[in-house]
Formats: C-alpha cells, sequence, structure tokens
C-alpha cells in the first residue's frame, strides 16, 4: 500500500521560483517571456519541453540557462502547502509507504525536499537525470515500481497535473488529483479521484488501494 507523491503543485507552491528563473533564461536568449501569471501551465511538466513552447531554437541551451539561476535562489523560493505536513502525518501513521515521483530532477527534489523537512516522510525520491532520463513521468513510475518492487494495483500516484495521471494510467496505478496546484478542471477528470484539500487524501488513499 504505496503512495507516491508528485512535488510542484501538489506538495509545494513553487511558482515565483520557476517562473522567475524561466522569465531570466528567455531574457539569456533574447526572447519575449510571457508574466508570471501566465506561465502556471508550465509548472510541472518537463521544462524542455516548455522552453520548445516558448520558442526556444535551442531549449537545452534554454534550461542551462535556468539552471544558473534556479540552482542558486530559484528552488527555494518556494512554500509548502497548507495542510502538507499534517495530510503527510496522516499517511504515515496509516502505515503507508511514501515515494516522490517528480518531473524535477531528483538532484534538486531532493535539496527541496530537506529544506522544507519533508524528505523524512520520503521511502525513496524518484526524478529525472539532469540529462533528461526519465523525464516521461511513466518512464519514471516504471523505474520506481521495478525498484520497489511494488504491486501498482496497491499503488496510488497523487499529483496536480495530468502527465501525473497518464503515467499512474500506463503502469496500472490509480491517481488522486488535487486541486490546489496548477492543473486546470480537465486535467483533474482523468484522475480516478479528486481531493479539494490535504485532508481529504487519506481517505480517497483508503478508499483506493485499501
Amino acid at each position: 500500500m504505496t503512495v507516491f507523491l508528485d512535488l510542484d503543485g501538489t506538495l509545494t507552491d513553487p511558482k515565483p521560483g520557476i517562473t522567475g528563473s524561466i522569465a531570466y533564461a528567455m531574457d539569456k536568449l533574447g526572447l519575449p517571456c510571457p508574466p508570471a501569471d501566465e506561465l502556471t501551465w508550465a509548472i510541472g511538466p518537463a521544462l524542455v519541453d516548455t522552453f520548445t513552447l516558448l520558442g526556444a531554437a535551442d531549449p537545452e541551451q534554454a534550461l542551462a540557462h535556468y539552471r544558473e539561476v534556479y540552482t542558486v535562489t530559484g528552488l527555494f523560493e518556494n512554500r509548502v502547502y497548507d495542510g502538507i505536513p499534517e495530510m503527510l502525518i496522516a499517511l504515515r501513521d496509516a502505515g503507508r509507504i511514501m515515494h516522490l515521483a517528480t518531473a524535477k530532477p531528483h538532484k534538486y527534489a531532493r535539496r527541496i525536499t530537506a529544506h522544507f523537512d519533508l524528505a523524512r516522510f520520503m521511502t525513496h525520491e524518484f526524478g529525472p537525470e539532469l540529462d533528461g532520463t526519465r523525464n516521461n513521468k511513466g518512464e519514471l513510475l516504471a523505474h520506481a515500481l521495478d525498484l520497489t518492487g511494488d504491486d501498482p494495483a496497491r499503488c496510488v500516484m497523487i499529483g496536480d497535473r495530468s502527465h501525473d495521471f497518464d503515467a499512474a494510467r500506463s503502469v496500472g496505478m490509480a491517481s488522486i488529483a488535487v486541486t490546489w496546484g496548477y492543473g486546470a478542471p480537465d486535467e483533474h477528470d482523468t484522475a480516478t479521484r479528486i481531493c479539494k484539500t490535504p485532508g481529504e487524501v487519506p481517505g480517497a488513499v483508503r478508499d483506493l488501494i485499501g
């Protein structure tokens, strides 16, 4: 009975750090960038895809510029959503094994979970490599299941964006959409269940996987 948890838009609100770092990268490339409030769609998916959609001819170069500022200050321009520590405590007390499963490179994700005291809840923290290996979240979850030996029928993926739910479906796992992140309602509709507050999550997990 295992819970996989997304990071950005699910456990923490990373908007200032991510959007500011994107703006920095676009400026370095001499390209226009939408204001922060119009960039929330970029929170969650792989950044090389984001920079491609923003018109960067070389998204890898844009990503390198992004990391110039994100790795120094951006990753901590972030906050834990209200109710998340209590949600994680309730899941732990119910005997759930918890793993992080994020589209953010695990090198950065581990710094964030340690900084905000979330790492203590996680048995494993899965994310892509810096070179983009396992940027696809379905591949990331398949890799995680191979390493842990978990039965996907006894697991649930919790996230805020459609790629979280698509990934869960691709490996035979149930999913829970959380509405306090950056996913749109039509994205939430592709999940197995929807939760509007962190307090609803432990009960939804119980309903889905016992």
